[in-house]
Parts: structure tokens; sequence; C-alpha cells
């Protein structure tokens, strides 16, 4: 390896997970197996940039390359190696090999998911150099002070737990989590799991939004007393008509009062104005880390998230609560997505789901119109709508859940119908009007979302499909009377298909009703 290559790759390794320069020796791989492994120039001199993503993304065969040789410094690829321990890379299958390019020992250690491992230098370098990407996307989409992040085999929920998991040692006297509600199982048995008790806020309703109860947040704190509370947990990302917490002022809170506030930033950093709460609320107040999925941000597989915040000791405390060694497949999805892409390519992403929420709420809004509906005002929410099904509600409640089944069965995923008045139990907590963040909420309505990835056609096609589906809901409550303004397509139709497509529906919707 030149020298010039070595001196890249050193300070690479030394930013890869905060904007503060680490021990050199707690960063870098050993020098000896760096040499052993042979590795060739181009996967060091080509598109390393010190740690910042390459604003134009790399063909897949310089991204081939790149992952070769990174995984021939890994022990178990080298030439005449002799492994004797229990943990040696071994694989049974040449194709499990392959779809992991040869990258079998995982991340970290058995004390700290972002230790380097000495026989395995590609995979922690790996670790590190996708660290730094993602840090360096997380400044680009908004939040330009973070300092630290690490990508975690796990989705959010399991992260947000990790994090609960760490304030515990620093807080032992806390048993409460504050949480304003967000109708969604993964983040409240985030809190569950980590053997805290959730203390839920209300939301309050402004216009059409459900937004944050401050007042009710601070006489919780007050009451409970500051010691016994061990965060505020905040949301930005959500579903219409409940809106991005007020994170500014909840900062401001958590700081006066001297509490950790962790945020779910489920699906927030496609969306500028969540990334702006987070980094708003950490310059006036306190913001310990905030969490978001890569599945939902990065569109790769399920099963990573991101941990980042503005405080590199506690980022790396987290970290070392992590037990034992994790699976390198989260990181190395989001490391080829964003090598792929390019930072100007992800750039490019952002800009189209704007315009493709303002092009879905535009259609949406004359669709709603059209069955004497409404588009919920929320213009707090950047990502998520909401239409109101207030005419079919008001025939039958059934009307309102059958659509959902509707929409399922003619491969309409992601709309999500609330009717009026539905009951869950999460973990022995009983929630009124669940799905709807709020016990009474004054009307059913149907959910849809602008997210990353999203296209005209999936916008038209959606459209259609729910046009359609809310004609046959009509007709069936009116079965015996013709519905004005039914398409010329729609009259043709054969009317015993139609039928049977209801009866499928009724029995997927009895089926849904069942298991839950």
């Amino acid at each position: 390896m030149g020298s010039q290559s070595w001196t890249r790759l050193k300070r690479l390794s030394s930013s890869s997970s905060s904007s503060k320069s680490l021990p050199e020796s707690h960063l870098l791989p050993s020098i000896p197996l760096v040499k052993k492994s042979c590795m060739t120039k181009s996967s060091v001199s080509v598109g390393y940039n010190y740690g910042k993503c390459p604003e134009d993304g790399w063909d897949e065969s310089t991204l081939e390359l790149f992952l070769h040789e990174l995984a021939i410094m890994d022990s178990n690829n080298f030439l005449g190696n002799c492994g004797v321990g229990e943990r040696e890379g071994r694989v049974a299958s040449a194709l499990v090999a392959r779809r992991h390019y040869r990258f079998i020992h995982g991340i970290g250690r058995s004390g700290d998911i972002s230790a380097v491992q000495p026989k395995a230098a590609g995979s922690s370098l790996l670790n590190k150099i996708t660290n730094s990407l993602v840090l360096d996307i997380i400044k680009l989409a908004g939040v330009h002070t973070v300092t630290s992040c690490f990508v975690v085999p796990m989705a959010t929920g399991m992260s947000l737990t990790l994090c609960f998991l760490t304030l515990r040692h620093r807080r032992p006297k806390a048993k409460y989590i504050i949480w304003p509600r967000i109708d969604q199982k993964s983040c409240f048995k985030s809190m569950i799991t980590a053997g805290f008790e959730p203390v839920v806020i209300e939301n309050i309703l402004e216009g059409d939004e459900l937004r944050t109860d401050l007042k009710a947040v601070e006489a919780k704190v007050q009451e409970l007393g500051p010691d016994h509370v061990l965060c505020v947990h905040s949301t930005t990302s959500c579903f219409a008509p409940r809106v991005p917490d007020r994170l500014e002022e909840l900062a401001v809170i958590c700081a006066n009062y001297g509490i950790p506030h962790i945020v779910n930033n489920a699906y927030g950093v496609q969306s500028s104005k969540c990334m702006h709460l987070i980094q708003q609320g950490a310059r006036v107040g306190r913001i310990d880390a905030f969490v978001q999925s890569l599945d939902k941000n990065f569109m790769v597989p399920v099963g990573g998230a991101i941990i980042a915040g503005f405080n590199d000791s506690f980022i790396q405390e987290i970290s070392k609560m992590y037990p034992g060694r994790a699976s390198a497949s989260p990181s190395l999805d989001v490391l080829i997505t964003l090598l792929s892409l390019g930072s100007n390519g992800y750039k490019k992403l952002l800009k189209e789901r704007k315009e493709m929420f303002s092009y879905l709420s535009n259609q949406l809004k004359k669709l709603s119109e059209a069955y004497n509906e409404r588009l919920l005002h929320t213009p707090h929410n950047p990502i998520s709508l909401a239409m109101t099904l207030r005419t079919l509600d008001k025939h039958c409640s059934r009307a309102v859940t059958q659509l959902g089944s509707m929409l399922f069965t003619r491969q309409v995923s992601g709309a999500r119908v609330v009717p009026l008045g539905s009951m869950q139990t999460v973990s022995g907590y009983t929630f009124r009007g669940f799905m709807s963040h709020t016990n009474n909420y004054p009307c059913a309505y149907l959910n849809a979302a602008s997210a990353i990835g999203m296209k005209t056609q999936d916008v038209d096609l959606f459209i259609k499909r729910l046009d359609k589906c809310l004609k046959t809901v009509k007709k069936e409550q009116n079965k015996e009377s013709d519905i004005s303004g039914v398409d010329n397509n729609d009259k043709t139709e054969d009317v015993d298909i139609e039928e049977m497509a209801l009866k499928l529906d009724n029995v997927c919707l009895d089926t849904c009703q069942d298991s839950s």
C-alpha cells in the first residue's frame, strides 16, 4: 500500500464516526494486517474524500472492486490462513458467502459494537467508513452540528431501547419516561422493554392537527420530580393528523429541568423540516440522541438504524452498551447505497420526495372533494396526509375498515384507514381511539404518505384505485339506487365479479379483525 493511500486511510478512520479525532490505536486496524492483505491502491485512493460521501455515485464495477479489496483484509480470506478458534469466518454455503461479499466476521467486538476486530480489518474499516458517510449525510440533510453517529443492526424500536438502557446508568433513580402520545407500537414497547413506565401525554387538537401539550409535559415533570424522569421521548415523523412534536420547546424544558431528551426520528432524515426541528432543538435546548431507520430513509432492507447525537462521549457510551458483535449487513447495505447514489444522488431523492408530497396532496385534495370529503389541514406534517371519511362513517363504521381491506386486496400498500373508537391494548396499556393518536378524533380518515423513492406513477395508480374503491363502497351502500358520476368503464364492469370482490374484501376484513 502506498504512503499516500495509507495517510488517507488513517484520516478516514480517525474521523469515521465523529467529527473529532479519536486515538489512532482505538480506531485503526492493525497495520501489519492491512499490509498482509495486499490491498491494492485503487480502493483507498478513489473516492474516499476523507470520510465524506462522494458527490457523484460510483458504478457497480468500482463498487464491487472496492468491496472485494476490503474483504481480503479479513483473516478468513487470507491465502493460507489457519483458523483454530470457535469463530473463524467459516461459511458452509458459497451462496451465503457471496451474498455478504465474504464479510463474515461482522462488526465490533464483544464489548463494543464500534471496536476494531484485529482479525477483521476489512470489516472494521467498512464499519468506520459507513458511520462516516452516514454522519456526512445527516449533516447534508439539515442537522449540521451533529458530532457523532453509528449504524446499529437493529430496527428503530430496539435502538431506542438501547438509548434508554444507557441512560439508566446515568439516572439510577429514574423510573418514568414522558412520552407525548404517538400511536405506533414499537416506540411504546421500546420503553416497556427497557423496564420503564411510560407516562402518556395526550395531544391537543389545534384545527385539524394534533400537537404537543407542552403545559401537560412540564406539569408532569414537576409532579414526578426531575430525578425520577429518565427522559422525554419525543417524535418527529408521524402519521397525520398528528404532527411532529414541538421539539424546540421540549428541548428547552429538558434543559431547564436537567432531563435527557431522546428523539424518535424514524423516517425524518428525508424531511428537511424534521431535521431542522432537531437542529433547532439542540441549539436552544437539549437533545441527547436521535434515532432513525435505515430502510425508511435510505431504501435498504429492514433491520438497521442510526443513533446520532451532539455529544461524542454519550454516543460512544450507547455503542458500548450493545452486547457482543453485530451483523455487518445493515452497514454494508447503506454503504453500497450511499456510494452508488453519491451525495448528489441522495439530494436529488430528497428534492423529488418534496415534489411528490405536493403532487400527492393536490391529487388527494381533488379526489376528496369529488366525494364530499376534504383533505385535513396539517401544514406541520411534511410527510403524511389525511383525507376524511365522514360520508362513509355516517352510514356504517364497517365501511371505513372495508375500504382499507379493499385497497389492500387491490395491491395498495401503506395507506391506512382509521375508524372512530378503535381500542387497542399494548403491553398492558389500553389506548382509546388507537391509530388516531388521541381518544376522540372528530372523524374517521385515510392516511397516505410521500416517502423517499415515491414516483409520479405510484401517486397516479393509488388515486385511480382509491377512486374505484370509493365508488364500489358507495355502490354497496346504495344498492337500490344508481350513484351519480360513475365512469363509463365502471358501468361496463361485470356485476358478478364486483360482488365477488366485495365478498372477498369482507372475508379479509373479518380475518384481520380476528387476528387483532
